[in-house]
């Protein structure tokens, strides 16, 4: 029986175990409760969902801002604010991605997303920082994109623990180049610390990016992107990172990706490897424009994020359900398969899947609400309804 105060989804087809289910959901303090026979519960807080779906919430690991917020100029309020909205595209935690800038302004911004957290911490408001991403800036030149060339240097494991200090230890993952002097060495150290090594921005070569694999590295950073491709003598990073079982960010905007791309890292990976992100910056929710991506200004036309010398790709405008639905055009994966990419991959990737990223009991209550349309109608985070059209 639910317990009082709890929060009944009745008839809703909820994804369970790679396979949608018709059932009830009940959520109560924060977590799922149980998972009962469709249309056996009743009270005053059972919602009938009429057969929507219910998916875990999108865990967006890489996203540099949106809604005019930009992570790298954003304040405490600012990222508040940035969590209302991914909220409301079915995001419902997410790690603000620092681009490469200054040493001090790096220090200032996990400043403020470590009081994000902490502001979090006492009360839900909207999609949960998980912590913080650098991407930067211990990066290749060649393959910088949108990363300012002068700022980029060899890793230092004294300038990341101050960043870490300033984070109150909340930097849960690091984009490095492999090829850098030092690079195996700084990714063996800060995974021993807890700290996921993603490999990008970078023209290394294969047996550098398995060493770097071997000394911990989990994942590749929007792979085919900013990145040197596959050469059947040179197989580089793309090669090792295709042939190896770590983790494949995907940025399915349309854009980033041919769809048959696309459909090649799920053929090779697997369903399991690879995770949906969306790389979006303060674009994001807005229409053209001009914006800023860290220190980089930013045009935005028909959708399409570049740098305003044209030089190149800087982030997307994609939001997480918009990923979703482009992943589903793109494939003929299902709606389960799919939700694996957005929800439980990230959540695993970030060790944090004993407690996110799918439908069991235990678990957080983040999850998502879809019609048959594949419209999102609702989001919610640990228990609290924080977005809905309703």
């Amino acid at each position: 029986m639910p317990m009082k105060d709890s929060v009944v989804f009745s008839n809703g087809q909820v994804v369970l175990d790679n396979q949608l289910i018709l059932a009830d959901l009940v959520i109560a303090q924060g977590k799922i409760l149980a998972i009962l026979a469709p249309g056996t519960s009743s009270g005053d807080n059972v919602v009938d969902l009429s057969g929507r779906l219910i998916l875990p919430g999108f865990i967006d690991c890489h996203t540099h801002g949106g809604m005019g917020i930009d992570v790298n100029h954003a304040t405490k309020s600012d990222l508040l604010k940035l969590s209302t909205f991914f909220a409301s595209c079915g995001t419902t935690a997410y790690l603000p991605t620092v681009l490469t800038d200054t040493c001090e302004q790096t220090t200032e911004c996990l400043l403020e997303i470590a009081a994000a957290m902490q502001s979090q911490s006492v009360t839900v408001q909207g999609a949960q920082i998980l912590g913080a991403h650098l991407e930067g800036p211990y990066l290749c030149p060649e393959y910088r994109g949108s990363m300012p060339l002068s700022l980029l240097r060899n890793p230092s494991w004294e300038e990341f623990s101050i960043w870490q200090a300033a984070a109150n230890d909340a930097i849960r993952l690091m984009t490095i180049a492999p090829e850098l002097d030092g690079a195996e060495e700084f990714v063996a150290r800060i995974t021993e610390k807890g700290v996921i090594a993603s490999l990008g921005h970078s023209g290394a070569t294969y047996e550098a990016a398995i060493a770097c694999i071997q000394a911990g590295a989990t994942s590749t950073t929007h792979t085919f992107n900013g990145m040197k491709l596959l050469h059947q003598h040179e197989p580089g990073i793309l090669g090792a990172a295709l042939e190896s079982d770590i983790y494949c960010e995907m940025i399915c905007d349309g854009r980033h990706l041919h769809p048959g791309i696309v459909r090649l890292l799920l053929k090779t990976k697997g369903p399991e490897r690879i995770i949906a992100v969306t790389d979006s910056i303060m674009a994001a929710g807005l229409g053209d424009g001009a914006f800023k991506l860290g220190v980089n200004d930013v045009v935005v036309i028909d959708g399409d994020a570049r740098l305003a010398d044209g030089s190149s790709r800087a982030g997307s405008t994609l939001t997480m359900i918009h990923a979703f639905h482009n992943i589903l055009n793109f494939t003929d994966k299902s709606i389960p398969e799919v939700s694996r990419l957005m929800s439980a991959n990230p959540a695993r990737m970030l060790g944090i899947d004993s407690f996110k990223g799918q439908i069991k009991p235990g678990y957080d209550a983040d999850l998502v609400v879809l019609d048959s349309k594949m419209t999102l109608q609702e989001t919610w985070v640990a228990g609290s309804c924080c977005f809905s059209l309703r």
